[in-house]
């Protein structure tokens, strides 16, 4: 047996030129981030000094600007009126985010495995899918009034089809011949279910995920104009009654900021459960 070198398992044993190698590959990846990054910031910095120039040109009263939208926030942030607005529609999007989820996944994993099955329910799934859901937002006040229970239903409504069409897909992307031998090996059905079924549709349901956050948000805010005492869509809906559009651009700046921040903390849980299925 030869004896092991040094560093033999930490890659310090590896030929020079490979090390070389990946400490360029490290480096241009690093450039080219920075690129990215940079770039991000710059299109950032033109756009609002494009906004900041038009409102000038066109008037508060159409188009306000960064810094009086800024100003604003910050009015809002000091005087305390923006928690109470912040905290309804944050409840009600991610009770019905959470709801839809798990309604939507679980109907993709019963439904699915089933041809027969899936075939029956399919086309009235995704006939209740093309509804208009913001025409309903009446109806959903209707049954449920102007409180909680209506943006959450509003909510689960926007996302309980996405979440669902995402998993049925995930499920039929499944390998077959995976799943027979599996079966072949006589393993149950959680077994089944943890070490082929959720691996392989957990991307699938990642995605929903992030696609459904953008979605929650405008449902919770689509129910909030409609009838409500509180959140941000309503404020935004009274800003707009009083001709403020400075209120208005101000809501829809809070509302991208923490669908932005969402989005990102569903892309980090992404990546490292695929990173974590790779390294299996």
């Amino acid at each position: 047996m030869e004896p092991r070198g040094e560093g033999d398992g930490d890659g310090a044993g590896r030929p020079p030129a490979d090390r070389h190698q990946d400490e360029r590959d490290r480096r241009q990846d690093l450039r080219h981030r920075w690129t990215v990054h940079g770039g991000q910031i710059l299109v950032g910095l033109v756009i609002l000094g494009l906004w900041q120039v038009a409102g000038k040109v066109f008037g508060a009263f159409v188009l306000s600007s960064p810094w009086l939208i800024s100003k604003r926030i910050a009015q809002l942030l000091s005087s305390g009126e923006l928690w109470p607005n912040l905290g309804a529609t944050m409840t009600e999007t991610f009770a019905g985010l959470a709801i839809g989820m798990i309604l939507g996944v679980t109907l993709g994993v019963l439904i699915a495995p089933s041809r027969t099955v899936g075939r029956w329910f399919y086309p009235y799934i995704m006939a209740l899918y093309s509804l208009p859901r913001v025409a309903l937002a009446p109806l959903f006040i209707v049954w449920f009034g102007i409180g909680l229970e209506s943006k959450i239903f509003m909510v689960v409504t926007m996302v309980v089809f996405v979440a669902f069409y995402n998993t049925y897909q995930g499920m039929r992307s499944i390998d077959p011949d995976l799943l027979e031998m599996t079966r072949s090996l006589r393993a149950s059905r959680r077994t089944e279910l943890r070490w082929v079924v959720l691996p392989a549709v957990a991307p699938w349901i990642l995605t929903s995920l992030r696609l459904s956050i953008a979605l929650a948000l405008i449902g919770a805010v689509i129910a909030e104009l409609v009838g409500a005492s509180r959140g941000l869509g309503y404020s935004m809906g009274y800003a707009a009654n009083v001709l403020d559009t400075t209120g208005v651009f101000a809501g829809l700046v809070i509302i991208t900021v923490i669908a932005i921040i969402a989005e990102q903390l569903v892309g980090l849980v992404e990546r490292r459960v695929l990173r974590h299925r790779g390294e299996r």
